[in-house]
């Protein structure tokens, strides 16, 4: 199949929503696929206000126009309510081509959070945005149930997987955190206002408190929590190497639609604490359990008050935690996003006889399909 997914979400950004879609991108052309990525990467590019980290792509309408067509798509998935998502989505409906998009961030109670702008009238552009969408692809039953709420209906589930070669119990701990006084209590993500990152730091619960990641309110936190470890960014062996070395994974963010680090955490051994929100009550369940029917031992703990989730998950079995990510499969995601995208069959292609296929067109991967997990 000849899929265009467009997304204003790239690397190098390191986030949830760049390593969902840089792993569906790299299964599919592993199993045969052509796909083409029209990202700010293609493009001249601004920084985003407030998130200097997302370039938004400088470019005209025929430009996103002319590599849609020259690519001839059999299916176009839109992931961001970007520039370039608005530019593919006009595209879409002007030549009358289904297309299916996803909802990864819950964009107008970020923006909310920073800038003090009511978040209804945000939510109406983005039911604009995913109206006409044959499909709106969510992480979890929870969050489709959400926008069904907002008068988007026309969900289904794209779930989210885990790299277990990477994060296990068998990575050694981060010498440097493993050396810290216990309980090591860690949080990974963007150090950012809608994070809610000073209730995690204002938790109460002693011990060792480590943040890994970067973001606009890094330098202000730090300069509030001087006793705090602040790594900055980790990636790969070094980031699994912090989940591995921590006691336990506290996620505090309020907003956040799935939370891809929990997981990750959980694949290390290392059990999840969090509010009561969307989130973590889609991975590790109201009563700490998780939320698949064969999962008895717990694996965190969520509450209102955050101090008395961190001690609840303390006690939990980090065996039981790394069985239970087993449960996200990287392979599965990619079977829903298939099955999920709509397709009309190709565009006439105006100037294939003429021009090249775009660069990052994507050919079929040299490598063949692999696991990403188990079966979920």
């Amino acid at each position: 199949m000849r899929i265009v997914l467009v997304s204003d979400a790239w690397s190098p950004q390191v986030n949830g929503v760049v390593r969902t879609l840089t792993t569906t991108v790299a299964i599919l052309r592993a199993r045969g696929h052509e796909v083409l990525t029209i990202t700010p990467d293609r493009f001249r590019s601004v920084p985003c206000p407030t998130y200097p980290e997302i370039r938004l792509a400088l470019t005209l309408p025929r430009t996103v126009a002319r590599l849609i067509e020259d690519f001839a798509p059999d299916a176009v998935h839109i992931a961001t309510e970007g520039p370039l998502g608005w530019l593919a989505r006009n595209w879409c409906l002007t030549h009358a081509m289904p297309f299916t998009t996803s909802f990864h961030t819950r964009f107008p109670d970020y923006v909310s959070a920073r800038l003090g702008f009511g978040a209804e009238a945000l939510w109406r552009v983005v039911r604009r945005f995913h109206g006409p969408a044959t499909h709106v692809l969510t992480a979890t039953p929870r969050l489709a149930a959400e926008l069904g709420e907002r008068g988007l209906k026309h969900t289904l589930p794209w779930s989210r997987g885990v790299d277990l070669t990477q994060f296990s119990r068998a990575v050694a701990p981060h010498p440097a955190l493993a050396a810290l006084p216990k309980p090591v209590q860690l949080s990974v993500g963007r150090v950012s206002v809608e994070k809610n990152l000073a209730a995690f730091l204002d938790s109460g619960v002693g011990g060792s408190k480590v943040v890994v990641g970067d973001g606009p309110a890094l330098e202000a936190l730090r300069a509030r929590y001087p006793y705090v470890t602040f790594t900055g960014e980790l990636h790969g062996a070094e980031l699994a190497a912090a989940y591995a070395a921590a006691d336990v994974f506290v996620f505090p963010s309020l907003t956040d639609t799935f939370g891809l680090v929990m997981i990750e955490a959980l694949a290390c051994g290392l059990p999840v604490a969090g509010f009561p929100v969307a989130g973590p009550l889609d991975i590790v369940g109201a009563d700490g359990r998780g939320v698949l029917p064969d999962c008895d031992a717990p694996i965190g703990a969520v509450d209102a008050d955050l101090g008395t989730a961190i001690r609840t998950a303390l006690t939990a079995d980090r065996d039981a935690c790394a069985a239970y990510a087993h449960h996200f499969s990287w392979d599965h995601c990619v079977d829903q996003f298939l099955t999920a995208l709509a397709t009309r069959g190709p565009v006439r292609r105006v100037r294939a006889a003429v021009r090249p296929s775009p660069a990052g067109s994507g050919s079929p991967g040299p490598f063949s399909r692999r696991r990403y997990g188990g079966a979920s």
